[in-house]
């Protein structure tokens, strides 16, 4: 019995050393994340250790090349306040061995600085060994933005998640999960899809089907996807998230991470949207899973920490529970984040802030955009900005809570779905507006934000209403949308005033 009590002692030791050591990729980006920060403010102390002592930058340019030595470079450099509308990131990362090469982009107000870098890994670590470099001023055409399709024939289309530029894996709600090859024009059906599925039924209200596709950050080595669905047995169905590795177009070694007991008869409100967090964690929604207020039990399902239903939810790639997630009480379902939500379904991260948007469905309006909070309550049931289904519904005070305001709500019925921060050249005068598709009337909306403040909203497409599932930008920054069909489309949105 001891020696079994110390090699599980052992064991539990090794996993907890491997979920904490930080990936090579992991590594890498942590260094051009200390250049970024050096850059957008001035500091030549993170600069300097991003670059090794022989880096060399180089760039040609009006038909003059220049070369500066890491010395000369850092000399160019005053201390000065980040940007408010600066935005960075890493377009590409290949590794082999010691060695590494990345492209990131420093887009700011007036232009884009494309950066690529040879990296090598030495005993002081990842370090920049030398860097190309070029800018681009933004177009000034204004935003003239046109639909075209890429890709019709899917069945009521939810998510898409990049492989690579140039090969996307989309989930159908009431078909397959297939990934396809935008140069060779193919579409191919992933095989292995957990045999739980709970499909569709034809019909006005029914959601049931596969939901959110989502790659693991470090997909390129492990090969992990992550999936939700509504899942069934001989109690009815749920909301359950799983782990997969992908592997010659099929799933494989598909592990539960998360199952949203109770098994009910209602095939509504399943919630299932995800994201990796800046945190390295995975975030996802739970729908309330009833139609109407009529069915709400004393205290109200997305008010009871002890329910799984109606909530958000943050878990270790794993599916292991983070130790610094909020405290709900001992009693409260594991891995509990946020609570009080009806019908959330999108889901998305500033990339620059790093915060975590979401989107709510209301029942006649009630719409909503908030920002994720640990340990926040959204409200629901206790308070809505629209109207209950069930008229005379009128929820006992709980004593003690509190709820957070929705950032943004609407006076008509929108049904957001799947929203988006948008960042890159194409729409320069969208960096950093959300973007959100919706079923009521077909619909994408642009909103303005400042902060966790937003100004304005657009609604852009009048002319030509689609039910729009799902906004999502490729790794290049070219704007998709999924359109909710029978015959459901990947579109294509471009710039016409470019």
């Amino acid at each position: 019995m001891k020696g079994t009590t110390l090699l599980l002692s052992l064991l539990a030791a090794f996993q907890a050393f491997c979920q904490n050591t930080p990936t090579e990729r992991q590594l890498i980006e942590n260094t051009i994340q200390l250049y970024f920060d050096g850059w957008a403010t001035g500091d030549t102390t993170k600069l300097g250790k991003a670059m090794h002592a022989s880096c060399h930058l180089k760039n040609y340019r009006d038909g003059k090349f220049t070369s500066f030595s890491r010395s000369q470079y850092l000399g160019l450099f005053k201390p000065h306040a980040r940007p408010k509308n600066l935005h960075t990131q890493i377009v590409a990362l290949d590794i082999t061995n010691n060695m590494g090469s990345a492209k990131v982009e420093i887009i700011n107000e007036r232009e884009i600085f494309t950066d690529y870098f040879n990296l090598m890994k030495t005993n002081e670590g990842w370090m920049i060994a030398d860097k190309v470099s070029t800018r681009t001023p933004h177009k000034t055409s204004g935003a003239n933005p046109q639909k075209e399709t890429i890709l019709d024939g899917l069945k009521r289309p939810w998510s898409m998640a990049f492989i690579s530029e140039g090969e996307v894996l989309i989930s159908e709600k009431e078909g397959d999960l297939v990934k396809y090859n935008f140069e060779k024009k193919e579409k191919i059906k992933i095989k292995g899809f957990p045999a739980d599925l709970e499909d569709s039924l034809d019909g006005f209200g029914d959601n049931t089907g596969k939901f959110e596709v989502v790659l693991d950050p470090d997909f390129r080595t492990n090969k992990y996807i992550y999936l939700s669905y509504a899942a069934k047995d001989q109690k009815g169905r749920t909301t359950k998230i799983v782990r997969a590795v992908l592997e010659n177009e099929s799933l494989q070694q598909i592990k539960v991470l998360f199952v949203a007991e109770p098994y009910t008869s209602q095939r509504v409100h399943y919630g299932g949207g995800m994201l990796f967090g800046n945190d390295g964690k995975l975030y996802f929604t739970i729908g309330e899973r009833i139609f109407t207020e009529k069915d709400e039990p004393a205290i109200p399902i997305a008010q009871n920490v002890e329910d799984k239903r109606g909530k958000i939810y943050r878990i270790n790639p794993d599916g292991t529970i983070p130790k610094d997630n909020p405290d709900f009480g001992d009693k409260a379902t594991p891995g509990l984040y946020a609570i009080g939500i009806r019908a959330a379904q999108g889901l998305t991260r500033d990339l620059h802030t790093g915060k975590i948007w979401f989107s709510e469905h209301g029942t006649h309006q009630g719409d909503e955009i908030n920002v994720l909070e640990a340990g926040a309550n959204y409200g629901w049931p206790m308070k809505t900005t629209g109207k209950y289904r069930f008229a005379e519904f009128a929820p006992k005070p709980i004593p003690g809570n509190s709820y957070k305001e929705p950032v943004w709500s609407w006076l008509q019925t929108v049904a957001p779905t799947g929203l988006h921060v948008y960042w890159g050249t194409e729409f320069a005068g969208w960096n950093r507006n959300l973007l959100v598709g919706g079923l009521s009337k077909g619909s994408v909306w642009r909103l303005v934000v400042e902060g966790e403040t937003i100004k304005s909203a657009e609604e852009l497409f009048t002319d030509d209403r689609l039910r729009i599932r799902k906004v999502v930008q490729s790794p290049m920054g070219k704007l998709y949308l999924l359109s909710d069909e029978v015959n459901g489309k990947l579109i294509r949105v471009k710039n016409a005033g470019l």
